[in-house]
């Protein structure tokens, strides 16, 4: 038993001992050159990855800015509508003050003037949407 344990404890001292011997220099620039392509690749792998997330998140934000730009879009044209409409009945009240031609011919200018500002706020609306 005692021989057995001796054997063991020789051996464990050997191998050990085998662990820490230097390797020949061309063998770790070998070792170095090997690390350092796989690590290159898996940085591009990672780079690689990153930008098709970049380029997915950007995708989706850019949708929801075309969204946000497309509902402000809308909102001023119902606000340059509702605008349109809010003067075009302040007009049609002046109007009331005339009578005859003069009341009819104010009615169609401020009728002519209310059509004018809703295709200008439509145009616009038409030019600024994505």
């Amino acid at each position: 038993m005692r021989i057995f344990l001796t054997s063991a404890i020789a051996l464990c001292v050997f191998t050990i001992g085998g662990c820490n011997n230097a390797k020949s220099p061309e063998a770790v620039e070998k070792d170095v050159a090997k690390a350092e392509q796989s690590a290159s690749k898996e940085v591009a792998s990672s780079e690689k990855d990153a930008s098709k997330d970049l380029q997915s998140a950007a995708d989706k934000a850019g949708d929801k800015l075309v969204d946000l730009n497309n509902t402000a879009v809308k909102d001023a044209y119902n606000i340059a509508v509702a605008k349109a409409d809010g003067d075009r009945k302040v007009a049609l009240a002046n109007c009331n003050s005339m009578s005859g031609d003069a009341q009819k011919i104010c009615k169609d200018q401020a009728d002519a003037d209310y059509n004018a500002a809703k295709a200008n706020a439509k145009a616009a609306a038409q030019s600024d949407k994505q």
